[in-house]
């Protein structure tokens, strides 16, 4: 049985590696790139364990995208770029690699809304240059008019690209305002969004956009593009738009739901106002319509209609899961059936404001409250995440994790956003690993780890301060790159809205990074490599060795920091929990034991032995420059504890949701492995003005 899975695996890679898949069993083959939006963030699937598993993903074609991101290391397109290979490497470590565009003044999409971005070779980065390059696009938040996009994309985008990095690919004004997060066809050609016009009763439009590339528009010239009746044979660029109607066909509002594509049954959902639901199909085959039959458009709850969040269709269960203002959770049929979770809601705060993370592989549905409404956590509400299998019956409670405090409303906490899965959840065969939420939504925001056995969820493990006073976070992005310099590294992704304690930030909006790279057995570490323990600290390779043995297990980690553990070759020092930020060195200062600083070679150094440092005429002392090494600083005793395992951008506002294109090493393409997300509000965007940003930043240094 085993060595049938096997030969069917590896026969459907062979497919899947020619760039090819079956969109839908009656469905000639359609070519696919590489899609990244935010449905890949919120429909996601565990390695398949047994053959029914297999059988169940196999036609998902979001299943194959999150194998080829993870599976096929990506290369330039030769003759791309013209550089040297010298050349190459030279950018490949600048310190200014990424770029920020400015999208208008007061551009703002939303804290949950994600850029998308599409390529269209699975293991070529292209750039400008090539007849079909990468590229991405930012929604502005800004009503569309003759002076400004409301949605734009950009191509050249990497720093190994030669000429004018990045350049506007198009840009469109659409006749309205987008406050969601854009999506794909399969083949990349058409673009998913929904926008909003007229005031002050909103009416929503589901836009489907034949975008053609431009060398002469900009975010600030941007092409007017009407409804083309001609629709999907006309051409590029051209529109259609199909407004939103209730049951009555009365048109409704959508400024909180995303377009969700059903690729193989060329399907999309779109959630809405006063609690809709509409199915659009079909999407991209032929002229799109709503569905209007089979009690669709359907208003999952009459009693107490709200605005409905983002839907994510799960094709193993044949459902759509969705939440709302209100706080309930749903379950919804292809036919309409509706199944609600409990009679009372899940969030009784700002209500499911995320869309659910739905893991198509083992059946798991995970839902993000704000509030949980009862007095469990000091007297006041929680913050949690709860489980619920995909089959979930109606009043089910499901499992629940608890993510920091909330508040009683008024004033209501802020919104609990998505979390990420690390990559130990994607390679553990069933389902085990840990996710990780920006909770605490009724104080400071904190960054927590929820730990996953089997697909059971535990306490959450309580991780690092994001800011110094109560505001809103974002959603989390886990990025695990195995091609990184000096090995695997994984990172998680995550913004405080104001008052961010990066070291980089000011004490303004922050985008911030943690190494969350799990420790792995018989696997030979380098000195300075670092892992994440299971207390949230942080673990610094002070001696180079190989690992223990998976029978063996984790090293007795040392809780202390600075503290040394050996594991079995290698040797670790604690440079304690993680932190956003680190101080630097004070003269003639009482340090206490574990305080930490950055020295002045940039490496964290520790307190292990408690006291007061060298005064001002003496200077600080000569640090020792390896880890696990003492420097002694009159009374002070201090280990190096390795370089700093975060990194921090300014981000006003902070971030929406963050993306990343590639998992690629610098030697094969220069910039070719960073992150994207837009700010929240005005800032300096590089060189083109200010305004609301379209960032591109390193997965590592964030710079």
């Amino acid at each position: 049985m085993k060595r049938r899975s096997l030969g069917y695996m590896a026969g459907t890679s062979v497919l899947v590696a020619l760039s090819w898949i079956l969109a839908g069993q009656a469905a000639p083959p359609v070519h696919q790139g590489l899609p990244m939006d935010w449905s890949h963030r919120h429909l996601v699937f565990s390695p398949p364990s047994n053959d029914a598993q297999a059988a169940a993903v196999m036609y998902d074609a979001r299943y194959w995208q999150q194998f080829n991101r993870t599976h096929f290391a990506r290369t330039l397109n030769s003759g791309e770029a013209g550089l040297s290979d010298y050349a190459l490497f030279a950018n490949a470590v600048a310190s200014h690699s990424d770029w920020s565009q400015n999208l208008g003044s007061g551009a703002n999409a939303g804290p949950g809304v994600y850029p998308a971005k599409y390529s269209f070779q699975i293991t070529t980065a292209t750039c400008g240059s090539g007849a079909t390059p990468d590229y991405v696009v930012f929604s502005t938040g800004l009503v569309g008019s003759s002076t400004q996009a409301s949605i734009v994309a950009y191509d050249n985008l990497y720093s190994g690209c030669s000429g004018t990095v990045p350049q506007v690919y198009w840009a469109y004004n659409t006749g309205g305002v987008v406050l969601t997060s854009p999506t794909f066809s399969l083949d990349g050609t058409v673009v998913a969004f929904v926008q909003t016009s007229g005031s002050p009763a909103g009416i929503a439009s589901l836009v489907l956009l034949k975008w053609a590339r431009s060398s002469t528009q900009t975010v600030g010239a941007p092409r007017t593009l009407v409804k083309n009746p001609a629709y999907p044979n006309c051409s590029a660029p051209c529109m259609t738009t199909i407004i939103l109607k209730d049951g009555s066909s009365v048109a409704t509002d959508d400024r909180t739901s995303s377009a969700f594509v059903d690729y193989d049954n060329d399907v999309i959902w779109v959630g809405g106002g006063r609690g809709w639901l509409h199915k659009i199909t079909p999407a991209f085959r032929a002229t799109p319509a709503e569905v209007t039959t089979g009690g669709f458009p359907l208003q999952v709850n009459q009693t107490n209609p709200t605005d409905l969040s983002s839907p994510v269709y799960d094709s193993r269960s044949r459902s759509v899961f969705v939440g709302d203002a209100g706080g309930f959770f749903y379950r919804v049929s292809a036919t309409g059936v509706v199944t609600v979770t409990a009679t009372k809601q899940l969030d009784f705060g700002t209500g499911l404001f995320a869309g659910p993370i739905v893991d198509g592989t083992t059946g798991r549905v995970y839902v993000f409250s704000s509030s949980d409404g009862t007095k469990n956590c000091a007297g006041l509400p929680c913050a949690a995440v709860y489980q619920f299998a995909a089959t979930f019956p109606a009043n089910a409670a499901g499992n629940k994790a608890v993510v920091g405090t909330s508040q009683v409303a008024p004033p209501r906490p802020n919104p609990l956003f998505a979390g990420g899965f690390d990559a130990n959840y994607f390679s553990s065969g069933n389902a085990t690993g840990n996710l990780y939420v920006c909770g605490n939504t009724g104080g400071v925001p904190r960054l927590y780890r929820i730990p996953i056995n089997a697909g059971t969820m535990g306490p959450a493990v309580t991780g690092p301060a994001l800011s110094s006073v109560t505001t809103g976070c974002s959603p989390v992005t886990d990025i695990s790159n195995p091609n990184a310099a000096g090995g695997t590294k994984e990172w998680i992704f995550a913004s405080a809205q104001a008052s961010g304690l990066g070291n980089k930030c000011a004490a303004g909006g922050c985008a911030m990074n943690f190494v969350d790279t799990p420790w792995l057995p018989s696997h030979a570490y380098a000195v300075g490599q670092q892992v994440l323990d299971p207390s949230f600290n942080v673990q610094t390779c002070s001696t180079a060795g190989t690992s223990r043995t998976a029978a063996l297990g984790q090293p007795a980690w040392n809780a202390t920091v600075g503290g040394l553990t050996p594991d079995a070759g290698a040797q670790w020092v604690n440079q304690g929990p993680h932190a956003a930020a680190h101080g630097a060195w004070q003269a003639n200062h009482a340090y206490q034991l574990a305080d930490s600083i950055i020295d002045t070679n940039g490496n964290i150094q520790v307190v292990t032995t408690p006291g007061t440092s060298r005064t001002a005429a003496q200077g600080h002392p000569t640090w020792a420059t390896s880890p696990s090494n003492i420097t002694n600083d009159r009374a002070v005793r201090w280990s190096n504890a390795g370089l700093p395992a975060t990194a921090s951008l300014p981000a006003s506002g902070g971030s929406g949701g963050i993306i990343v294109d590639n998992i690629v090493g610098s030697g094969t393409m220069a910039g070719a492995s960073q992150i994207y997300f837009s700010t929240q509000s005005n800032q300096a965007c590089g060189t083109t003005g200010t305004g609301g940003c379209a960032v591109q930043a390193s997965q590592s240094g964030l710079q």
